[in-house]
Formats: C-alpha cells, sequence, structure tokens
C-alpha cells in the first residue's frame, strides 16, 4: 500500500475530472483505492491517491498500464463496419491509424445503438481493463459527450494515448510528478476536457485549426479525464452551466463520483461552476470560478 500526491488546479474542471479518472482506475487496477483533494492555505493543491495493491506510486502505475495497454474499439452484437469511403491517397500520406485498432463486439452496449464516430473504448493488459463510454450513455444520465462532427472517439483515444508514451519514454519523472500540468503541443481532435485547449475562433480571432496551429495541453488531462467521467458526472443544472465539486480527505470511489456532482458527503467540499463554450459544433470546458465551500 503507498500514497502518492500530485499537483492540481481546482479551477480547471479536466483536471478535477482526471483526478476522479485517477481514482477509478487504481481501484480497478490496484485494488481498493481512496482519493481526495488538499488545498491548504499557502500551498498548491493537491490530489492524493491511495491503493491497496499499490507497490509504489499509483499515479505511476495507472500511467504504466496505459502506455502498455491495448486499445479496443467497442461495439454491440450485429455492428457493421460502415464502407470505408474510396479516396486515392496523395504520395506519402499516412494510413488511418483508426483502421488498425481491433474491434471488440459487447454483449451489452451502453447505447441503443452504435455510432462509429463515438464507439467506446477499452484499455486492456494482462487481463485487466479500463473502459471508457460515457460519451455513448443511453442512460438518462447526461453523456457529457463535448466532442462533434467528424472528431473520431478511436482517433482521440490513439492521439492522447501515443502523447502519453511519448511523454513516459522522454520525460518519465516528470510525468509521474506533475502528469496533469505537464502539457504538450495537441492537434484540434481532443475529448474537450482540459480548459487550456478551449479557445474558439472568437476567442483567438481565427481558427488554429485551419492554420495548423497547435494549442499546448494535457493529454493526460484528456484521457484521464474521460475516465473520470465513467460513473460520475458534474452537474450541468442549466444549459451549458456545469457544477463540480472537489472535497477535502480520502474518499472511495462510491463517494468520491456523488462529491465531484458537488453532493455534499460529510467531509469539507468546495463547489466551483463554469461554461460550456462553443467551438464550431463542439462543446468545450473552461475555467471554472469558485461558487461555495461546505
Amino acid at each position: 500500500m503507498a500514497q502518492a500526491s500530485i499537483p492540481v488546479d481546482l479551477y480547471n474542471p479536466g483536471q478535477v475530472f482526471a483526478c476522479m479518472g485517477f481514482l477509478e482506475a487504481a481501484d480497478v487496477l490496484l485494488g481498493p483505492g481512496e482519493g481526495g483533494f488538499d488545498w491548504d492555505k499557502g500551498t498548491q493543491p493537491c490530489f492524493e491517491l491511495l491503493a491497496d495493491g499499490a507497490n509504489r506510486n499509483a499515479f505511476e502505475e495507472v500511467l504504466e498500464f496505459l502506455v502498455h495497454a491495448q486499445l479496443y474499439r467497442l461495439a454491440p452484437k450485429g455492428y457493421t463496419e460502415p464502407p470505408r469511403t474510396a479516396k486515392r491517397k496523395k504520395k506519402g500520406e499516412a494510413r488511418d491509424p483508426t483502421a488498425e485498432v481491433p474491434l471488440m463486439v459487447l454483449p451489452t452496449f451502453p447505447a441503443r445503438s452504435a455510432d462509429r464516430l463515438a464507439l467506446p473504448l477499452r484499455f486492456e493488459r494482462d487481463g485487466r481493463r479500463l473502459d471508457m463510454t460515457h460519451w455513448c450513455d443511453g442512460s438518462s444520465r447526461n453523456s457529457f459527450k463535448l466532442f462533434a462532427g467528424q472528431q473520431n472517439s478511436v482517433g482521440i483515444g490513439l492521439q492522447m494515448l501515443q502523447a502519453i508514451k511519448d511523454l513516459w519514454a522522454a520525460r518519465r519523472e516528470e510525468l509521474v510528478a506533475d502528469p496533469l500540468g505537464l502539457s504538450v503541443p495537441l492537434g484540434g481532435s481532443s475529448f474537450k476536457l482540459d480548459a487550456r485547449k478551449s479557445w474558439t475562433a472568437i476567442d483567438a480571432g481565427y481558427s488554429p485549426d485551419e492554420q495548423d496551429h497547435e494549442v499546448v495541453a494535457s493529454p493526460v488531462v484528456e484521457l484521464l479525464g474521460g475516465l473520470g467521467l465513467e460513473h460520475a458526472r458534474p452537474d450541468e443544472f442549466e444549459k451549458r452551466q456545469v457544477r463540480y465539486g472537489v472535497w477535502k480527505g480520502l474518499l472511495p470511489p462510491v463517494l468520491a463520483r456523488a462529491a465531484l456532482a458537488g453532493i455534499f458527503v460529510a467531509v469539507p467540499l468546495r463547489v466551483f461552476r463554469f461554461t460550456l463554450d462553443r467551438s464550431g459544433q463542439n462543446k468545450v470546458v473552461t475555467f471554472a470560478q469558485e461558487e461555495v465551500s461546505v
């Protein structure tokens, strides 16, 4: 059993969701886990993680799992791959990497039907797995799907996973010490969770995507944030107005999920709110303001 902590920006919703993702992943991969925030005055807020089965830093073990995991696309029984448009490739044009991601058919599926651009993902290694399915949640809950248009969940997952692998290979110590703060240039496709990537054409005065300008953000925030939304969702109390909570002290996932939605669970709680901005057809997370502390 080992307890570890990482710095976190409580005003960046994606970083808070990613902390929840680390907790969910550690609970699945390393045995019973607990996590929580600490924000004593005069110090950098941090997220603490404790997992019974962790032999070393639990954040490092979760990242190592993702680096070596096989990525799968998930689909329901009867799913048929749509025919790929036969386009003549330009000389030197790279092959579509999403075509190489294996398809796994599930006996049950979270949505009534499968959208080829929004298939859920599975990360699997040595019989252990993590699923990322929240954007196709067919229940009454808010799916909190932010990417839209032609952006592809599999392509986004591949991009974020590769960026994490690159950081693991080149800057492992930095990545483990500050996985949410370490940022790299990321292209236009993302899950739209890191507020540092929440530009709009109006804000920037132009479209960075159209000019091939990359925006700096964290692939860990994007990927772990998605995992954090698997069983917990922030509270969209008005259209595109969202509230989330951060709690002080260690909680198991079942209580942390409620706290993330801003529900009081008998521990100190700070509640933040943010606007889901628009960037084309996509919604994007923006930086938050603190609402209340209890």
